[in-house]
């Protein structure tokens, strides 16, 4: 038997093995429980947060702008 197949089949019979082991039930209710509790957080998606990132350092350019346009003004 090559190596190959023979880590490929060893691999296959562990991967059976936890599919009909308890281990999986508890890896998925572990999972499970890992999402209730991060649904109760208000977490947000690292896009979302890029996101808001970027609206805001567009806000602050706007921002200085708008300051040194009325500092310009003022000084007429």
């Amino acid at each position: 038997m090559d190596k190959p197949n023979f880590f490929t089949d060893v691999q296959a019979k562990i991967n059976q093995a936890l599919e009909n082991s308890p281990a999986k039930d508890i890896e998925k209710n572990v999972k499970a429980m890992m999402s209730q509790g991060f649904a109760k957080l208000d977490l947000v998606t690292r896009e979302e947060f890029d996101i808001q990132a970027q609206v805001l350092a567009k806000t602050r350019a706007k921002l200085e702008a708008l300051e040194a346009r009325i500092a310009e003004l003022e000084a007429k």
